[in-house]
Parts: C-alpha cells; structure tokens; sequence
C-alpha cells in the first residue's frame, strides 16, 4: 500500500497559497475566491494584460486574450503566435501558448494552451516526517474558441474548454464552456462582456468534485491622447467572491507601448516593444505583500488584414535628376475600405501635405517635395503615415516610414597648400 502524500506542517497548502497570490499578481483583492475552484486560471495574466491591471475583457490585442472574451478572436487583424511564461515562488511557474487565425467571411479562431506546474513537494511517511521522495501537483487548460462578426459594430464567439489536474499518481479532467461578445462605440469606444465556465469544468480527483466557479466580466476601453493611448476597465464578479476591479492605460511611443495598471492592492507596470518583422516582447511586473512577480511573453504577428506604404526612392531632389519620390499603398481589409489618409509630416510634427480619398487606397501616389499650398519644402527626413478605414469604425495603421528631401546638390572640399 502506497503511503499517503503529505506535506510538513500544512507546507502543501501554504505553497498552493502563493501560487494563488502570484496568480493574481494585479488581480488580487481581499474576499477575492482565492483557492476557490479554478482560481488559477480564473486569475491568469499574460505579459500585456497584467501590465493594465488585467482589464482586459473588451482589448482584443493577443492570441490568450480569448481566454477571457472568445470574441476576440473575430477582432483580431494579423494571424499571430504567443508564447507566455510567468515565474513564481519556488519552483514554480506558468507557461502559456496561443495562435490566432483570424479570417473574412467564415469565423475566426484562436487557440490557447496553458499549463501551472508546482515543482517538487516532499513526500513524506503517513505517520512520520519521514521523506520519501518527491512528488508534484499541475493544472493544465486547453481553449479553442471560434468566433465571427455579427454586424460592423458587434462580434460573438464562443470556447470549448478543457481542463486537467494531477497531484502525485491521481489525475482528473472536465470539460467546459465561455462565451463572449464584443462591441464598438462612437469615438473608438470598446465594451465587452463574457461569462466563463459555463457547465465546467468539473474535476473528480480522488472522489471529490470541484467545479470552476463561474465567473462574468464586463469591461470597457477608451481611447486616449489622439488614439496613442487607452484607459481600460474590468469588472469582474465571480460565485462565491466580491466583486473585483481591474484599471490600467496604456501609451504609444512609435514601437515601444508603457502601461500601468492597478486594482484595489496592487499595482502592475511593464512595456511592449514591436520591431519591423512582426515580433513583439512584452515585459510585466506586478506587486503584492509575497514580493514580485515577473512576466515575459513574445508575439509574432503574420499575413491577416494590415496597411502598408513604403517610399522609393527614400532620397530625393526636387531639383535633381529625381525631382519626385513615389509612395506605393496596399492595404488588405476585414470589412470594405470606407476612406484612406496620407500624411506627410515634418520634424516639428507638423502635417505638411496629405492626400485622402474614399475606398481603397491607389496603388501608388506621386510627392514632389512640396507642401499643402504648393511650396518647396526645406531639405529634411520627413514621416509619412498611412490609415485606412473600414466600414463598421474600425482603422488600419500602416507603420511609419521616412523620406529625405537633398537639394543642396554634391559637396566637396578644396585643399589648399601654403
């Protein structure tokens, strides 16, 4: 007969309990459900999100994001992959993994995977302390949620959800189900609301059934400082627990994102940083009465629905043998292109030519350095920026790009001997 496993003096419920209090990182709050069934995934964060406080419901901007809204899959613009770990005390830690495929005209899918591990407890003799060996305890989910736009404004998805846990040589799963909607307002305004754990999961380890407390999020996002920045807000009320706050914002300097986030206790911080080939990292820190927590995530972002504009040459002289520099616009959109906006701006941040029309973007567009009311402009690198709209409010950004004008024609020096 197997002995029983056992921590020393309530060591196994005292870990478990940090584990749930790293979890929570910006989401912990007094009365909050911690321990309760399912808190560990109830409570998840990636990177990004636990960086605004976990107000997340209505921010559709990662793959892990249908963990708590499956609609957001239908809102997503690139195909992307993500990849998520967090380290928490001891030897343990979180990792998560999520691909989003979003697509026109059928629905959009996403799929998370994420996985708690304990490390190693000891185990210990039924009657004495006694070590034994070790062994461990894990929580693993698997999420895959299909979603589709049901008008230009509001989209629905809904997740099956699959959920295991191990302790030692016993092992339980359960299946069950969340279901979303997102919606856009005037002015660039995003609601959201999702009701999670629906039916399940239910576990039976060891002839006990836990089932995951079902939870409902309402949430809301505002644009802030001319679409550079966001305020977002959770509210978040789960069976058994107080109602729960979540708040955060978030700044956007050219590649590099800073965010803030704070509810009840804790504050959260950490940045994002995009580079020209579709990566993204992501870094957060968040602070509770254990020390801090640490999360890192990377995000690559392929194909999907984006604007582009590049400039050739990136070089050029009104006055020389190549008077002119073309821009060449693509875009690829989710719902029909409704306008399309390009500005050309100067060092100072002044808007110094644009062109706009309706639909889609030309193919190409001719620039011969000179600005709105037909004057040459002085020789300088100017930025140029592409944003198309669709139908239903939403907006395609190209990536900035930069174009030289060099007039002043060749220069040289003459060397004079005494």
């Amino acid at each position: 007969m197997k002995h029983m496993a056992q921590t020393s003096a309530g060591g196994r419920g005292a870990t478990l309990l940090l584990f749930t209090l790293a979890l929570a990182g910006p989401a912990l709050a007094a009365d909050g459900g911690e321990g309760l069934p399912g808190d560990w995934l109830n409570r998840f964060a990636t990177a990004r999100s636990a960086a605004i406080g976990g107000a997340r419901v209505a921010l559709p901007d990662e793959p892990l994001a249908a963990l708590v809204n499956p609609a957001a899959a239908a809102w997503f613009e690139r195909g992307a992959v993500q990849v998520n770990t967090t380290r928490l005390f001891e030897d343990a830690s979180v990792n998560s993994f999520g691909v989003a495929l979003p697509a026109s005209g059928r629905p959009s899918l996403a799929f998370n995977l994420l996985s708690l591990g304990s490390g190693d407890f000891e185990r210990t003799g039924a009657l004495s302390d006694e070590v034994l060996g070790t062994f461990e305890e894990g929580n693993l989910a698997m999420g895959l949620a299909v979603a589709h736009p049901l008008s230009d404004r509001i989209a629905a998805g809904v997740q099956v959800k699959l959920a295991r846990q191990s302790l030692d040589e016993f092992n339980a799963s359960g299946v069950g189900f969340d279901v979303g909607l997102l919606g856009r307002l005037p002015g660039g305004i995003q609601v959201g609301a999702s009701a999670l754990n629906l039916g399940g999961p239910t576990l039976a380890l060891r002839m006990r059934d836990e089932t995951y407390l079902r939870e409902l999020r309402g949430g809301v996002v505002v644009p802030v400082v001319g679409g550079n920045g966001l305020l977002a807000v959770d509210a978040v009320q789960r069976d058994g627990a107080d109602p729960q706050l979540h708040a955060g914002g978030r700044f956007r300097m050219q590649g590099l994102e800073l965010s803030l986030g704070y509810d009840i206790d804790n504050f959260a911080a950490g940045f994002s940083y995009s580079l020209p080939s579709g990566l993204q990292l992501d870094y957060a820190m968040s602070d509770h009465d254990l020390g801090l927590v640490h999360r890192v995530g990377v995000t690559w972002r392929f194909g999907g629905f984006s604007a582009e504009a590049n400039a050739a040459p990136a070089v050029f002289s009104p006055t020389g043998s190549e008077p002119v520099t073309r821009f060449a616009l693509k875009a690829r959109t989710r719902a029909e292109a409704s306008a399309w906006k390009l500005e050309i701006v100067d060092a100072s941040g002044l808007v110094v030519r644009s062109y706009a029309g309706q639909g889609q973007p030309p193919a190409d567009i001719t620039w011969d350095g000179k600005d709105t009311a037909g004057r040459p402009l002085p020789d300088g690198t100017y930025t140029y920026r592409l944003s198309v709209n669709e139908n239903g409010g939403t907006s395609l950004q190209a990536r900035p790009g930069t174009v030289e004008i060099s007039s002043g024609g060749p220069r040289g020096a003459i060397k004079v001997a005494p």
